[in-house]
């Protein structure tokens, strides 16, 4: 059975340039103390990747891409699947520190993968030993996948497929998903017939999907022309904003989950991704302030959105995703007045409020011919015409929180990253992975040549958040009421019985007997109660 690219996959096969690679990789370090004997081969690594192919479709299939893109390609069976084609493995360099580690892992995140071939490859580094925190004899596993094949949440569904729940070897999904039969490419007439088809429904497709949608499409526009400035009036220009080179540099840090919950507990209301736009806030404004490069207006990130919800099937490889542009805030000095700011604006925050809804032009692209759609995505992602939507990109994607194992060895660690774009030179990856969050910054060469230096910023940051003491919003209410009462005290004293404001009487209830015993009258009590 042959099965299409949708729209959205296939759109980063089209944006794809020689310094724009838009493929994803994990970053995952392992202890090979846990596994039997205390070590793991390279060998055993090939084994136990080729025992789990099976557990996902993106395994074995390749890419059939049409002439000229007339049509969105198929996903076609490999039939000369190979798994050691798509593994390899070195050593870290002298001094094998971890300059050296995310020197290596920036270079291999820069090559292009093989595009003939299924859509992943595994790269295994060893030479750990002189990384700080790092237990000896380690080893790391660079996977990457390119981007039309999963999205965030499917490629993590499908690497915790492939790993397991303890040293002795019991997958972490015990059941694979059905096989997926795919076939052989589809015949030349095959596919002219199937691109002719598309392309003369597509126009009829396209009008009635955007009539309904067209109420949501106005009250976005409408929304948008109201709020300030809208999606993209607001980013202001910085140095990730310019056309995007092929050196791409990494580095990373990271922090317990423990101190991130803490953290949102100073703020009534605050998620655990308010906490990281705001320790990435924090650290943009620390890092331009030192530059003299920090704007007035707040930096704009965007945040992706899972379309799978909650019963969503990750699973199923592609990507299932949406997007809204946030504000971090790097304009407001203080640590949680920050994190307020951005926890009210995500509260209220939904995807047609910054301009047009991310799953609006989705379901909109689904209706445009493949040739259209890969003209106008190379044309607004080229580096004379890409639009400044934003500054950089922050995703926040949730991993497992129990430790996993591949061959016996632990993982101890786990990085994320993703693919850069022109105008938008600086993503910030977040997985989190048994009661930790990596804090993974991905960038240009040219745009951050001291990467490092950011890295210390979002540590500096995330401590400010920790040492931060809320301020008691909601106590000092109740004492300026009772304040404000005694001053009204005069004017109120008739009507009320407070023992403090009847206290003055007795002084003036004698002279009012006095006036009545000389008037002669018979009931100076009740006189003197009505003065």
């Amino acid at each position: 059975m042959l099965k299409q690219l949708s729209a959205q996959d296939a759109q980063f096969l089209y944006t794809q340039t020689a310094n724009n690679l838009t493929h994803i990789m994990g970053v995952y370090i392992y202890d090979p103390s846990t596994a039997p004997g205390g070590f793991v081969r390279f060998k055993d690594i090939i084994r136990h990747v080729e025992s789990r192919v099976d557990t996902s479709p993106l395994f074995k299939r390749r890419l059939h891409r049409l002439p000229l893109d007339m049509d969105h390609p198929y996903w076609v069976e490999d039939e000369h699947f190979d798994i050691e084609a798509h593994m390899s493995h070195a050593r870290l360099p002298e001094p094998g520190d971890w300059r050296q580690f995310c020197i290596a892992v920036a270079r291999w995140f820069s090559k292009p993968m093989d595009m003939n071939r299924p859509l992943w490859d595994i790269y295994v580094i060893e030479g750990l030993d002189r990384i700080p925190g790092i237990p000896p004899g380690s080893f790391a596993m660079l996977h990457r996948v390119h981007h039309a094949a999963v999205d965030g949440a499917s490629g993590a569904h499908a690497f915790i497929a492939m790993s397991d729940i303890d040293a002795r070897g019991t997958p972490a999904i015990p059941e694979p998903p059905p096989a997926e039969e795919l076939g052989r490419a589809p015949s030349s007439a095959e596919v002219a017939t199937r691109a002719w088809s598309a392309s003369m429904q597509s126009p009829v497709k396209f009008m009635n999907a955007l009539l309904k949608i067209s109420p949501a499409l106005m009250s976005a526009a409408r929304k948008s022309m109201l709020s300030e400035g809208g999606m993209t009036a607001g980013v202001p220009e910085t140095r990730f904003n310019v056309p995007v080179g092929p050196h791409k540099m990494f580095d990373g840090t990271t922090v317990a989950l423990t101190d991130v919950a803490a953290i949102r507990k100073k703020v009534p209301g605050a998620t655990v991704n308010d906490v990281v736009l705001t320790t990435v806030g924090g650290a943009l404004r620390k890092y331009l302030a030192k530059h003299k490069e920090l704007p007035k207006e707040s930096l704009v990130a965007v945040a992706p959105i899972n379309l799978r919800g909650k019963g969503g099937k990750a699973a199923t490889p592609g990507n299932q995703v949406s997007a809204m542009s946030v504000p971090v805030r790097t304009d407001i000095a203080g640590p949680l007045e920050r994190l307020a700011a951005i926890r009210d604006y995500t509260v209220e925050a939904k995807e047609a409020k910054a301009g047009v809804s991310a799953r609006i032009m989705t379901d909109l692209s689904q209706h445009i011919p493949g040739a259209t759609m890969a003209a106008v995505a190379r044309l607004l992602t080229s580096e004379r015409f890409a639009v400044r939507g934003t500054n950089l990109f922050i995703s926040n994607v949730p991993g497992a929180q129990v430790p996993l194992y591949l061959a016996g060895a632990q993982l101890v660690q786990q990085y994320g990253m993703a693919p850069l774009a022109n105008n938008m030179g600086l993503f910030v990856a977040t997985p989190s992975y048994n009661g930790r969050i990596a804090f993974s910054i991905i960038c240009e060469r040219a745009i951050m040549p001291d990467i490092a230096f950011f890295r210390q910023c979002i540590d500096d940051s995330f401590a400010d958040l920790m040492a931060a003491e809320p301020k008691p919003e909601t106590p000092p209410e109740p004492p300026k009421t009772a304040t404000a009462k005694p001053k009204a005290g005069p004017k109120t004293a008739p009507k009320t019985k407070a023992k403090p404001k009847t206290a003055p009487k007795p002084a003036v209830r004698p002279a009012a007997k006095s006036k009545a015993t000389a008037k002669g009258k018979k009931k100076p009590s009740s006189s003197s109660s009505r003065t």
